[in-house]
């Protein structure tokens, strides 16, 4: 049977608790829906702790340190007489981030495919993510200087690459073939719930800084922890586990785009799709400061980001549900990728806030569609089924880079251009050139 073709529908029985399957077996029976609730709530704490920090946090916690942008009492106006500085500043400790995420993706998929714990191979790795994750947001929340916030901010993605790594190696570890749209629509769906949930949460009930991190710091340990309790996980035994040099180790970090060309565009595509995502996003809050002058800045922020939230969540559910349904990839994912190219070039012809508004509905429902539906098309081109968590490793680190390097990349673009058009005309060649990439994949519909 070809990677592109579903698994039978034998597939519909329901994998029982506690029987994973076999470490390097392709998983042929249903997970329940517990298991997905337990993984969905797992990404509402991932997404909410990693979201809430770029979109808000973090931004207002350099913002303050810099000394750029004054806020008036009371009344959320911001005056600044070098916005560019803070913006430049979030770009750079974004990109230091963004250069450990490149190098913790897929040296801890790799590690936990040889993992021969007692308790599985990815779960240790789901709780050690998970503590250093949010501890270092906790830590984040106290720092008062940029260099201390650059890293705990690097050791918070560090933490946030370990988890997430082991975690989305378990779809390919647990769910057959044809449950994966769907299954991986649960992970995106939570992306949006848990932005705008943070957004929430932060804006009006936990409003201090050292608060607001405290807060989904606990939150990421209360959703994460009964996934990584209650799903089992199949042990390798030391017999299985693979025996190779430290060369041989390193070097199965490169996978020939030649050898491996499906695996190599939907790489690519990943990587350009979410990159012009980050840019359309990521610089959001500041491009309603100081690009819209807007003066109800975060109360306008979470309402475009409440927006984008419902999109998102219909987009991935639906999507990735139909998508199985079909037995077709491609086409929603080159799809979903226009949407958000469109969606860019609004906010870059016509910047008002009701466009702003119209706009993150198409981002969301291109987005949506685009990380459910992609994930599974990505479990779809892997090379080696002993190598699941090294591969999907290198394939995060296209969806967490682009997140990290972005504010820097579009700081610089603002900087030089004086202002947003450029910005946005750049994410939408990004998703654009995605959707190209992605169009090249041939063995998987």
């Amino acid at each position: 049977m070809s990677r592109g073709t579903p698994a039978p529908q034998s597939g519909s029985t329901t994998a029982a608790a506690g029987t994973p399957p076999e470490p390097f077996a392709e998983p042929t029976a249903r997970v329940g829906g517990g298991w997905i609730a337990l993984f969905a709530a797992a990404w509402l704490g991932i997404w909410m702790a990693q979201l809430t920090p770029i979109q808000l946090l973090l931004p207002l916690q350099i913002e303050s340190r810099v000394g750029a942008v004054a806020t008036g009492a009371g009344t959320g106006t911001a005056a600044s007489s070098d916005w560019i500085a803070s913006v430049l500043a979030f770009g750079i400790i974004s990109g230091i981030a963004g250069v450990a995420a490149l190098v913790v993706f897929p040296l801890t998929g790799a590690l936990s495919d040889r993992t021969t714990s007692r308790f599985g191979r990815r779960r240790p790795w789901l709780a050690a993510g998970t503590l250093l994750f949010a501890a270092s947001l906790v830590l984040l929340g106290l720092q008062t200087s940029l260099f201390g916030i650059g890293v705990f901010w690097t050791l918070t993605i560090t933490g946030f690459c370990i988890l997430t790594a082991a975690l989305t190696a378990t779809i390919s570890d647990q769910v057959p073939v044809a449950q994966r749209g769907a299954v991986s629509g649960w992970l995106a769906a939570p992306q949006a719930v848990g932005t705008i949930l943070g957004l929430i949460l932060v804006t009006t009930l936990f409003t201090a800084q050292f608060a607001g991190y405290l807060v989904v710091a606990v939150l990421l340990v209360v959703l994460v922890l009964p996934f990584c309790l209650r799903v089992p996980d199949a042990v390798l035994e030391r017999s299985a586990r693979a025996r190779v040099s430290a060369r041989g180790f390193l070097d199965g970090f490169w996978i020939s785009p030649k050898a491996h060309p499906d695996f190599g565009f939907t790489l690519l595509g990943r990587v350009l799709v979410n990159t012009g995502n980050a840019l359309g996003t990521a610089l959001l809050l500041y491009f309603l400061m100081f690009g819209l002058h807007d003066d109800t800045a975060e109360d306008d922020l979470i309402v475009l980001t409440l927006i984008y939230m419902v999109f998102v969540v219909l987009a991935s559910l639906g999507a990735g549900v139909l998508s199985d349904r079909l037995g077709r990839r491609r086409v929603f994912v080159f799809v979903a990728s226009i949407c958000q190219a469109a969606a860019a070039l609004l906010l870059a012809l016509v910047p008002e806030l009701g466009v702003a508004m119209v706009a993150a509905g198409l981002l969301g429902l291109g987005y949506g569609c685009f990380l459910s539906v992609d994930q599974a098309l990505a479990t779809q081109v892997l090379p080696d089924p002993a190598a699941r968590g090294k591969d999907l490793g290198i394939m995060n680190i296209a969806t967490a880079v682009p997140q990290a390097i972005a504010p820097l990349l579009g700081a610089a673009v603002v900087a030089l251009s004086g202002g947003f058009m450029a910005l946005f005309l750049l994410s939408a060649l990004f998703a654009a050139a995605g959707a190209l990439a992605v169009a090249r994949v041939r063995g998987v519909r």
